[in-house]
């Protein structure tokens, strides 16, 4: 059986800088978000109780061709890409259909993993999206699975109780963040992650009826710039906004 990761490819946030409300990109590295990488922990812990293999599938640029590589020195045993610098910015829509093309190219699929969200837009369409085009059972806001022979009993958190379900393989999941702990890489599985077998798939990117994003401007601040000399015009300026002591 195959365990399969989708992974999203994002610039690393802590690196954007924001100028006129606009983020800038430039020099900024590509890394894969936090809840993604708890994902293909989740993958990791499957695979040593059940066996199996465990592939990531990615949707990128050419920059993928390195990022690829975190999640192989992870524990990934392969990957399987697409990659073309036309793909920067794509939306949910055409980014769960080429997952879905993706995972159609791989056999003896168990359980496909998502994180609930990305670390950019965190939208959470692509697992439910990759889901209805395979035509198979999904389950979201997963913190727990076990597998035994073809069934996954799967424990959601929902918001005042747990759901546990029972689904029979091939299933779609979603994780949540507190799933677990990604594991740090050592030194030598990052050495041996270029070594790990990639595959890139040409696959045709179809943008039709794609949403375009318009402008994406960081929130408004106006500062009152109040200079004070010491803490008692600290604490007057801050009681004079409203704000009272306790």
């Amino acid at each position: 059986m195959n365990i399969v990761v989708a992974m999203k490819q994002i610039p690393e946030l802590q690196q954007i800088r924001i100028r006129d409300r606009e983020p800038v990109l430039d020099d900024v590295p590509y890394t894969f978000g936090k809840i993604d990488k708890n994902a293909l922990e989740a993958g990791l812990q499957l695979k040593e109780a059940a066996g199996g293999k465990l592939i990531v599938v990615s949707v990128g640029t050419e920059a993928l061709e390195d990022t690829i590589k975190e999640a192989l020195a992870a524990g990934a045993d392969e990957a399987c890409l697409i990659m073309d610098n036309k793909l920067e910015n794509i939306e949910s829509a055409t980014s769960a259909r080429l997952i879905a093309e993706a995972v159609g190219t791989i056999d003896d699929v168990g359980i496909i993993l998502f994180g609930e969200g990305s670390g950019d837009n965190y939208s959470g369409q692509v697992g439910s999206r990759v889901a209805a085009i395979l035509g198979l059972p999904q389950a979201g806001y997963v913190k727990n699975i076990t597998l035994n022979g073809n069934q996954a009993t799967i424990t959601r958190a929902m918001e005042d109780c747990e759901e546990v379900l029972e689904a029979t393989l091939p299933v779609v999941a979603s994780v949540l963040a507190d799933i677990n702990t990604p594991t740090i890489p050592s030194v030598t599985q990052i050495l041996k992650a270029g070594k790990k077998p990639k595959e890139i798939l040409e696959l045709k990117i179809d943008k039709t009826g794609q949403i375009e994003t318009i402008s994406n401007l960081a929130p408004e601040t106006q500062r009152r710039q109040i200079e004070v000399k010491d803490v008692a015009e600290l604490i007057k300026a801050i009681e004079a906004e409203g704000i009272s002591r306790r």
